[in-house]
């Protein structure tokens, strides 16, 4: 799986929200100002080759699905960013939220929660 850049992202996250729609559907998700018709069509299309999205071809229509889940890429996502800034330590991400947010005992036991949840799926 390849990471998406930010438009990618962007799009992707309408398609999780509405399930399945046609480039009009993705752009009236998007806020103002709106990108032009082609652009997101583009973005669509490499998202189709990077295999985030199928279509259904309905004549010359064609309706847009992710086949990644949020949570699927989430997970890949995550475990990239914790690769590339805390050396793949969960208890080194920790730590950095801890210092830098001033968690106190309760906060930190929630987050270590999250953490243990997460590892089990």
């Amino acid at each position: 799986m390849k990471q998406l850049t930010k438009a990618e992202d962007q799009v992707m996250q309408i398609l999780w929200k509405i399930k399945k729609g046609v480039v009009k559907d993705v752009i009236a998700h998007m806020p103002e100002p709106k990108p032009a018709y082609n652009t997101v069509s583009t973005i669509i299309r490499i998202l189709e080759k990077k295999e985030f999205v199928k279509h259904r071809a309905y004549g010359k229509t064609h309706e847009y699905y992710p086949i990644i889940s949020k949570s699927t890429y989430s997970n890949f996502y995550i475990k990239n960013f914790v690769g590339s800034y805390f050396e793949g330590s969960f208890n080194k991400l920790v730590s950095f939220f801890v210092k830098e947010n001033d968690l106190d005992v309760t906060d930190m036991e929630e987050l270590m929660k999250h953490v243990k949840d997460g590892q089990a799926e």
